[in-house]
């Protein structure tokens, strides 16, 4: 019998950050595995002119619910939504909704957070750090609370080459730091952010060390845990291997790669690619929520989720793997053969930007406008550049995080626990694993068939015949 399904099962649940990549990932797992949780309630905010019934509608026809759509038609009956905004005072809750959290909720998830690195530093505190002040002021007041998970992320501490699963000094001390942006001008705030980061690559991994200060700090009696996942990826194995919704981290890359946009990329051959897949941290999550609610640690635990200290994944390796996928399962209307390079060379990286992106971009945008359609490839290649810039820190160096409480945790587990919530990554295979990843972005973000191959693999024969014959005319 499981341990961990038992538990949730009958409990009430907070997620914030539910409509977001993990979130869904953690509302279908939670449903899946333990069918009789009383209620899950989830932090929405209304977004881009829908509304937040409109919000939540569109997060459950998505395709990662299917496989809890089989086994419980009803699940959504569970799912009960709050209106709310993290960066407002007592995140904007009405009263009675408040009322409802504070006599009901056992456990809460945190999972919201802008995950954009060049978010403007009083947004990005505004989210991650003072919403996760003002979600512990609420978690406070619960009544009935046996655990408050954060989800930090393993590059909050990126300053340091050794990582444990400790809490270290923050960037800034976090109180001066609200007050400061609260009376400055934002144009002023953008120009001394750089000064204010120091080390700190983006206001993404500066926010996030000190949400988890902040926490330490304001934690009182609660039961905290905090999970720190690295690069987080496509699933594995759950709901379905290769389940991807989102371009951000290392996806919209492989997609541009397979595609042939993407020529170039600076990264270390030797360096780890730490990522994990989103199921992996997802298990870790649900697992260390019921050890923090039943075992109640004595300090807060924190958990760095990683797997670069236990199956070491290289950035090298990771292009052989994408290439050869894409080869193999070619994307449709390739833009060119795939085929990206890694170098971490500034100027030779540079000479490539020149001659394999931005020279093809202008002659196709030209032919664009010659055949009254409208320009579009320089826009990619310069969101797909300033993407690239935002990643090169971390594809660039590696970091040696500890994962002590980790493999504590999995020591803790059930026989059937270590089956259902399954966070070994030794157990993981890059190969498989990365080529179920570009499969998953083909099938889910680019919504291609698999039975398109064929037509696909016929264009980029095409496109080596042109090559070749322009080569052989000159």
């Amino acid at each position: 019998m499981s341990s961990v399904s038992a538990y949730y099962n009958g409990k009430t649940v907070l997620i914030t950050g539910a409509t977001g990549f993990m979130g869904k990932v953690l509302v279908e797992k939670l449903l899946r595995s333990s069918p009789d949780v009383k209620a899950v309630y989830i932090l929405v905010r209304p977004k881009a002119g829908q509304s937040m019934q409109e919000r939540v509608a569109n997060m459950l026809k998505c395709k990662v619910f299917d496989r809890v759509r089989e086994d419980c038609p009803n699940f959504h009956e569970k799912i009960k939504p709050i209106n709310a905004e993290l960066t407002q005072p007592k995140l904007a809750i009405s009263a009675e909704d408040e009322e409802e959290l504070l006599t009901r909720v056992n456990i809460v998830f945190h999972c919201a957070a802008t995950v954009r690195f060049d978010e403007p530093l009083k947004h990005a505190l505004q989210l991650n750090a003072m919403g996760t002040q003002r979600l512990l002021e609420l978690a406070q007041q619960m009544q009935k609370l046996e655990a408050f998970i954060h989800i930090s992320t393993a590059y909050a501490n990126c300053v340091r080459k050794c990582i444990d699963e400790i809490i270290y000094p923050p960037p800034a001390e976090p109180k001066k730091l609200f007050d400061l942006v609260e009376w400055l001008d934002e144009s002023i705030i953008q120009d001394i952010t750089p000064k204010l980061l120091g080390d700190w690559p983006n206001t993404y991994t500066y926010t996030k060390a000190l949400s988890e200060y902040l926490i330490q700090q304001e934690k009182g009696n609660l039961n905290i845990a905090i999970i720190r996942p690295s690069i987080v990826g496509a699933s594995w194995h759950e709901p379905f291997p290769g389940w991807i919704d989102s371009f951000n981290g290392t996806s919209g890359i492989f997609v541009a790669a397979g595609k042939g946009i993407l020529r170039t990329v600076i990264a270390n051959n030797e360096a780890v690619a730490d990522m994990i897949p989103v199921d992996v941290v997802i298990n870790l999550t649900l697992a260390a929520g019921w050890y923090t609610a039943v075992h109640r640690p004595k300090n807060m635990l924190v958990y760095n989720c990683t797997t670069g200290g236990i199956n070491p994944f290289f950035w090298g390796e990771m292009e052989q793997y994408v290439m050869s996928t894409f080869k193999r399962n070619p994307l449709e209307q390739a833009f060119r053969t795939p085929n990206a390079h890694l170098t971490s060379n500034y100027l030779i990286n540079q000479y490539w930007i020149t001659v394999s992106h931005k020279a093809p971009a202008i002659l196709y945008d030209l032919y664009m406008r010659l055949t009254g359609r409208k320009p579009r490839m320089m826009k990619i290649i310069n969101r797909l550049h300033k993407s690239m810039m935002l990643l090169q820190y971390f594809s660039t160096q590696s970091w040696d995080w500890s994962s002590d409480n980790m493999n504590m945790l999995m020591g803790q587990l059930n026989t059937e626990d270590k089956k259902l919530y399954n966070f070994d990554v030794r157990q993981l295979h890059w190969s498989e694993y990365i080529e179920s990843y570009c499969l998953g972005a083909k099938k889910y973000l680019l919504n291609e068939d698999m039975s398109g191959i064929p037509a696909a693999k016929q264009h980029l024969r095409k496109l080596r015949n042109i090559r070749a014959s322009s080569t052989l005319r000159h």
